[in-house]
């Protein structure tokens, strides 16, 4: 999966306001649900959305929005490397089409250092979980993707669960360990965290004693565990175990601590051709009404008085701009002990 893994991308942005156009040495567009700026929004009727939700959740976002202001929002969904490119396609194009872009922490800070965000000092922030918007304000935090490990409960006993990384080495897990391709990202964390050599001989030991078996895409390494295939995933999304236990399959999660999350980051265009529409769809998925859906759908949400399926349990949070920067180094080192070299 190469949604991760875009060129790193060079560039300042220099924000502008949308709602109402900036005078010399303005930074920021201020963003609050007025009747002013719904007003403005009906009138432009709609707005374009470039997303990565997958489409079963959408609607249980958009349709409330759509209801409470009459505004219709029309989506488009792709990977997040192909969102990042279309954006940027557009800007040089000179043909700019989306409204509110929503990604991953790493695509939505390289459309930041493009120049092609709106920076937005929005009321809402102060509402969100500490790390949710970075200090350009380009973009803000929805919501986390939480990295848990997950088990087929037919084929794994709830006793024998690793409670460190350093279980996983034990001869019981041979042949038996799922991953992604793609999660460089968690890999650096957990090997920061042991140390950078002990991390390093820790998943070398991991491939050449027990074996990992590298799947692509995270609803398929689920889907996989799901049916006993791969007995226990080490990296899988907390709310796609969720969602299964929910239709009755025989999984569950775990997390060893603490669980690695990325932020799942939204931000309005600079030029959006439906700006008003554009701020107004931003505050909606910041307050607690949208917050309260994200966390009734299984993931975890960013306003501190919505309460997280997670609770309890001891997350970090990776910055964004830190991965967009380390991406390359981490994703061949990543692969690398993939191979268990």
């Amino acid at each position: 999966m190469n949604r991760r893994r875009a060129a790193v991308i060079g560039g300042v942005l220099s924000a502008a306001s949308l709602l109402a156009w900036p005078t010399p040495g303005q930074a920021q567009t201020s963003s609050a649900i007025t009747p002013k700026l719904v007003e403005a929004a009906r009138k432009e009727g709609s707005l374009l959305l470039y997303t990565t939700t997958p489409t079963e959740y959408l609607k249980e976002l958009v349709e409330p929005f759509e209801k409470l202001y009459g505004i219709k929002v029309h989506v488009w969904r792709a990977r997040s490397e192909v969102i990042l490119q279309r954006v940027i396609n557009e800007a040089r194009g000179n043909k700019p089409l989306v409204d509110v872009v929503q990604s991953i922490a790493p695509p939505m800070e390289a459309l930041q250092r493009e120049g092609l965000l709106l920076a937005v000092n929005s009321p809402q922030h102060a509402q969100l979980l500490s790390g949710s918007v970075p200090a350009h304000q380009g973009w803000a935090s929805t919501l986390r993707y939480v990295f848990v490990q997950a088990y087929n409960t037919g084929k794994v006993a709830k006793d024998e669960l690793p409670k460190t990384y350093a279980d996983l080495l034990h001869p019981r897990w041979k042949g038996r360990l799922g991953i992604e391709s793609s999660d460089h990202e968690w890999a650096s964390s957990v090997i920061k965290d042991m140390g950078e050599q002990a991390g390093q001989r820790f998943f070398r030991e991991l491939v050449r004693g027990n074996g990992l078996s590298v799947r692509t895409g995270h609803p398929l390494l689920t889907n996989l565990t799901v049916s006993g295939e791969v007995p226990l995933a080490l990296t899988v999304y907390q709310y796609s175990v969720e969602q299964a236990k929910k239709k009755g399959s025989a999984v569950d999660w775990f997390a060893i601590e603490p669980a690695v999350a990325i932020a799942d980051g939204m931000g309005v265009a600079k030029k959006a051709p439906s700006p008003n529409a554009a701020l107004l769809f931003y505050e909606y998925m910041l307050g607690a009404d949208a917050q309260r859906v994200l966390a009734r759908i299984g993931y975890v949400p960013t306003h501190t008085q919505v309460e997280s399926p997670l609770k309890g349990v001891k997350v970090k949070l990776l910055d964004g701009a830190a991965l967009l920067d380390e991406q390359d180094k981490s994703s061949a080192r990543y692969e690398a002990l993939l191979q268990g070299r």
